[in-house]
């Protein structure tokens, strides 16, 4: 099948849908098929080899953003409005793209909705008249809900499918400011009817935003998310030590430090303050000896201010000493940091649809403590790979505890999970997933 994917970059922050978006050409690619990855907005940062390198940015941000201020920019002459796309320039505006907030663009989402008939008009009709001169696509794949102002105009001139990811947009638009909540909303499931098929990466998220958006059910297609393996060793591999000391599957440093680890966004969103309270509680119980917390993922400048109201809350707690925070790592250094954990946690309270960093804390063989929330029971039900507590500090930690004085079930909980990980959530399984969801609706 010739395929687009067309995915937008979040500047300088690392972003869970780039990540997912960029492998899943690859292995797409690997299975056969032409595709191609068209970015938006700004340049991804990714963590591995950039599937769109050598294509443009379409939707460039620094013209986004004056066309919607301004109808010069709109009218702009074409050496004008070819400036404000240079890669130089929207490497700058990158860097400020972490501090954008949904409660500032209401009126500008209302605007990429409308597609045709928005500000940004002019864009979508040079993206058009871009793919015009590649191959023609079976499916254009948009990455998220956000993007399904374009499917209307874009299904119409290149007589393809158009297939939307759904990957966590409820959260990023209840977070708007009423009345612009309620019209993005609305305007939003009108233009999902432009869409074939939806694909939601768990039963949960699917379910919620057919209700939300009036999907007919037999339009959304779950398909789990997936992960690349490589760099996290063979399914079942272990050290001496570990198997000698009836460790987990975790890293060489897990046998001399029970540490609980947490890897995402550093923002409140995903819990990050509410598992502090967890390891303050969990040393104040003093159950568990030399217990270390580790924080790694994603810092942007929109986050560094909360980080630094936890670490003071660390030291007041007198807990600092034992906390180590690494933002921003690399892939090789991100799955470093998983295998040095006993023991997981990321007990976002916000609707999550899925939770890529479960998949990818199991891939190193550590188990997981999660809230019994959004698609929590259903990943760790169908890994086997942890437990679930209600979603307060006080029976996180107990269940955290529980399990770090357990080590055979501590264990157990890591190998069921490392195993789920290999048949079930790689990324050649959600390519073969995707691909085949594809071909149903291609031949229907």
């Amino acid at each position: 099948m010739n395929l687009v994917q067309i995915t937008p970059g979040a500047g300088g922050m690392y972003c869970g849908n780039c990540f997912r978006d960029n492998a899943l050409v690859a292995a797409l690619r690997r299975q056969g098929h032409e595709v191609l990855m068209v970015p938006l907005y700004l340049p991804m940062t990714l963590d591995e080899e950039s599937q769109a390198a050598g294509t443009p940015t379409f939707f460039g941000g620094i013209n986004v953003y004056l066309q919607q201020q301004s109808a010069f920019f709109r009218r702009a002459p074409k050496w004008l409005h070819s400036l404000l796309d240079s890669p130089f320039l929207l490497k700058l505006a990158a860097g400020r793209a972490a501090k954008t907030r949904a409660a500032d663009v209401g009126e500008l989402s209302l605007s990429m909705l409308r597609g045709e008939e928005g500000n940004q008009a002019r864009e979508l009709d040079d993206l058009l008249a871009w793919l015009k001169t590649q191959p023609k696509p079976d499916v254009v794949m948009l990455s998220n809900a956000m993007l399904v102002g374009l499917a209307r105009k874009l299904k119409a001139e290149l007589g393809c499918k158009i297939v939307c990811n759904l990957q966590g947009e409820d959260a990023f638009l209840d977070s708007m400011p009423s009345p612009h909540r309620e019209q993005v909303w609305a305007l939003l499931a009108e233009r999902c009817r432009d869409c074939d098929l939806f694909i939601a990466p768990s039963r949960y998220f699917g379910d919620t935003m057919a209700k939300r958006l009036n999907l007919p059910i037999d339009k959304v297609k779950v398909v789990f998310n997936g992960i690349s393996l490589e760099g996290y060793g063979d399914k079942g591999q272990v050290t001496g030590d570990k198997a000698a000391s009836g460790a987990p599957l975790s890293a060489a440093t897990s046998h001399l430090s029970p540490t609980l680890g947490y890897f995402a966004r550093m923002c409140r969103e995903k819990g990050l303050d509410l598992l502090v309270e967890t390891f303050i509680e969990l040393k104040r119980r003093n159950r568990v000896p030399n217990l270390k917390l580790k924080v790694g993922g994603g810092c942007g400048p929109g986050d560094e201010p909360f980080v630094a109201q936890l670490r003071k809350h660390l030291r007041r707690a007198g807990c600092l000493d034992d906390v180590e925070f690494h933002p921003n790592l690399t892939r090789e250094q991100k799955v470093s940091f998983l295998q040095s954990l006993t023991v997981f946690s990321v007990p976002a309270l916000y609707g999550e649809g899925f939770g890529l960093y479960l998949i990818e804390a199991l891939a190193a063989g550590v188990p997981v403590v999660q809230p019994r929330h959004a698609a929590f029971p259903e990943l760790v039900e169908a890994t086997g790979g942890g437990v679930i507590a209600e979603a307060n500090a006080a029976a996180l930690a107990a269940a955290i505890e529980s399990l770090l004085l357990d080590p055979v079930r501590l264990r157990a909980f890591g190998e069921a999970g490392q195993r789920a990980v290999a048949d079930r959530f790689t990324m050649e399984q959600m390519a073969t997933g995707v691909a085949a969801a594809f071909e149903r609706l291609r031949t229907s």
